[in-house]
């Protein structure tokens, strides 16, 4: 017999869509209304989950992806816990090369969501043998079916916020939103967003946040990589410490 149960038959149906939440506390005194979006509702609790399913599946349909083909990320923050959870329902392998900034917990989360990881260390150099490039580089080298996911040079990382969580914000503020404050570590959530956005009301105010110690802020100001401005700091995910040329699909 067939039930009444209500229930969503797949997991990547619960990407996207997350409530506003209204923000009291943190800002009495200031004018106007303050509101958070509640990307910790995805499936992997944040917003990188849309990323992930949204490249994946335009790769599939551009026949870049097939069963056995392995993807290999590198990843500062919550992308890896989308880039592992993506491929493991949709049956492909996936290599992560993870930042030591990163706890235990993350780290062997990720192995069970069935990621084969590699840990570098955090603050060196990317021309470093050890670093996060020079490992995905062996790796993809080494595999002979591979693809890199690239966030920082693959347009389909903007285009997702673009057609996910511009329109949800629009559409959730019912258009009058007059700023949006968001950080900058690959610039797809940012960008996506204020492109969206602007079209809607080119006279939305998007204002980034960077990490003392991260280029993103000077390079915004002067156009120029100032490599004396880089320092360590211990934000996932939050900023960029060096310019980096990668492979696209």
């Amino acid at each position: 017999m067939k039930n009444s149960f209500q229930a969503s038959k797949n997991i990547f149906n619960l990407v996207g869509d997350n409530t506003l939440v209204q923000i009291d506390e943190v800002v009495k005194g200031f004018k106007g209304s303050y509101y958070a979006k509640w990307e910790a509702a995805n499936p992997d609790h944040s917003n990188k989950d849309k990323i992930a399913l949204f490249i994946i599946e335009e790769a599939e349909r551009k026949g870049l992806l097939q069963n056995d083909i392995v993807i290999i990320k590198t990843t500062f923050s919550n992308t890896g816990f989308s880039l592992a959870m993506v491929p493991l329902i949709k049956g492909y392998e996936c290599i992560l090369a993870v930042s030591s900034k990163s706890s235990k917990d993350k780290i062997n989360m990720l192995r069970t969501l069935g990621a084969n990881v590699y840990v570098y260390p955090a603050n060196i150099k990317a021309n470093d043998p050890r670093s996060s490039y020079q490992v995905d580089n062996r790796a993809h080298k080494k595999t002979a079916k591979s693809v890199y996911f690239n966030q920082y040079f693959n347009k389909f990382n903007p285009l997702a916020h673009y057609q996910t969580t511009g329109p949800e914000i629009w559409k959730q503020t019912n258009g009058e939103l007059t700023h949006l404050v968001t950080f900058s570590g690959t610039g797809g959530t940012i960008s996506g967003c204020d492109l969206f956005l602007k079209e809607q009301n080119p006279v939305i105010k998007i204002i980034g946040v960077d990490a003392y110690g991260s280029v993103l802020n000077k390079y915004d100001e002067i156009q120029e990589l100032d490599v004396n401005e880089i320092y360590p700091y211990r934000i996932d995910g939050l900023g960029k410490k060096y310019d980096s040329k990668r492979y696209i699909f």
